[in-house]
């Protein structure tokens, strides 16, 4: 499959979404207002108050989301919708602010799926348990996107989105080379190490130490997990398991002068890595379908194709994160039920299906996602990552600290740079995990 044929746009919410979690460290502590419980009325009609992401060229975004309100409205009388697109820069001190002042609080809102625990804590968020177990679509949405909304065994929100990262690499270097696409991990890091000894000019796959979703695969490939949850609800961390491990040491041997220095690649993070592949540096890299736009802006198009990353065994595959995006009600909310209804019409199959069309979004149910995958041939392996089965972060406010303290970037680069052996850097990275989860 060439890349060729339409260009999905970059859903740059989705790379944010993926940041964000950083951003939940600046809730955590803040006791809002809302946590004491939800209001008591249920209004039936007046003005519903949205907060979504603004994209770089939101245009099209604006144009579905005008199509949803301006239907909702017509079947709700009485009822006006004001959508309002926050800026990222000042997202997490809006959030901040929604959540200990009710009355200038939006009554559903777009949020980061990494952020759902945090938020959750805060007591920003409703429980939507029963209208989500009631909605018929729901029996559709993808179990890891389900996993993004639930806290606890409850649910607080409905997915909107959701992206996962593929192996891209160049074809023409890959023929040029006589180079199969790799099928499993062991074959992707044998021709990372052939196209760097033939095109020293080159890495041959893009790595970073800083580049925490690009390594996790590696991990999940291997058995491995970040952490695991206690039956009291709390989580350890897994980071230093024998098999956790064996991935580390996987990620971790692709730094260095056969594939890719560490002296300039631990320090990179995603952004670098696809940056490096776009501008024709690397040979392979682990990007998501989000990226696509940056490859055919780059030196590289027309000259790559996209499978999914192999797992440890031939025919297997990488489990992948599974980033995106949710749809939520707070919690202060005075219009429950409308806002129920609009979060459900946001991030139903139709909705999904156009933002599709206008933005590259990946629908959360599997049969939307299967429809976009015959529609764009270009998303196929990044929906077959989807079907085989992604990870997530775990669901606890604690990961916004492990995520902001860069507890596991500074494990990858220690190994790389040779500061550390995997086992001392495992062992102290599973040591601040811990730490902030006891929090």
């Amino acid at each position: 499959m060439k890349s060729t044929g339409r260009t999905a746009a970059l859903p740059t919410a989705l790379a944010l979404a993926l940041a964000f979690a950083m951003t939940g460290a600046l809730l955590a502590g803040c006791a809002p207002s809302t946590s004491g419980g939800g209001p008591q009325k249920d209004e039936k009609s007046g003005t519903l108050r949205v907060w979504l992401f603004r994209e770089v060229g939101n245009e099209p975004k604006e144009r579905v989301v005008d199509r949803v309100m301006r239907k909702f409205e017509k079947r709700h009388e009485g009822v006006r919708v004001d959508v309002q697109y926050i800026p990222v820069d000042s997202r997490a001190e809006k959030i901040k602010g929604a959540f200990n002042d009710p009355s200038s609080a939006p009554d559903v809102i777009e949020y980061g799926n990494t952020d759902t625990a945090g938020y959750v804590e805060n007591g920003g968020l409703a429980d939507v348990t029963e209208e989500f177990a009631d909605w018929p679509q729901a029996r559709q949405v993808d179990p890891t996107a389900k996993k993004s909304v639930t806290v606890g065994g409850k649910v607080y929100g409905a997915p909107f989105f959701v992206g996962v990262r593929a192996l891209y690499y160049r074809t023409d270097v890959f023929g040029d080379l006589g180079i199969e696409p790799p099928r499993t991990l062991g074959q992707v890091a044998s021709a990372a190490r052939k196209i760097r000894a033939e095109r020293p000019g080159m890495y041959g796959l893009a790595v970073g130490g800083a580049y925490t979703y690009g390594a996790m695969p590696f991990i999940w490939a291997h058995g491995g997990e970040l952490a695991r949850k206690k039956q009291d609800g709390t989580f350890t961390s897994a980071v230093d398991s024998p098999r956790a491990k064996r991935g580390i040491s996987a990620y971790t041997d692709l730094f260095g002068d056969g594939n890719c220095p560490a002296v300039k690649c631990a320090e990179m993070g995603g952004n670098e890595n696809v940056e490096a592949f776009a501008a024709g540096k690397a040979g392979m890299v682990l990007a998501g379908d989000f990226n696509r736009q940056a490859m055919e802006d780059g030196k590289v198009k027309g000259d790559y194709d996209v499978v999914p990353l192999p797992g440890t065994e031939r025919g297997s595959i990488a489990p992948a994160f599974a980033g995106g995006n949710n749809i939520g009600v707070l919690k202060s909310s005075s219009h429950r039920t409308l806002a129920v209804a609009l979060m459900r019409e946001l991030a139903g199959k139709e909705t999904q299906r156009e933002l599709f069309d206008a933005m590259g979004f990946l629908p959360t149910f599997t049969d939307t996602r299967e429809e976009a995958a015959k529609k764009e041939p270009f998303v196929e392996p990044f929906v077959e990552t989807l079907d085989a089965g992604t990870e997530f972060v775990p669901a606890t406010p604690g990961w916004a600290e492990v995520d902001a303290g860069l507890v596991l970037p500074t494990m990858f680069q220690q190994i790389a740079g040779k500061k550390s052996g995997v086992d001392e850097a495992a062992g102290e990275a599973a040591r601040k995990m811990d730490e902030a989860f006891a929090e």
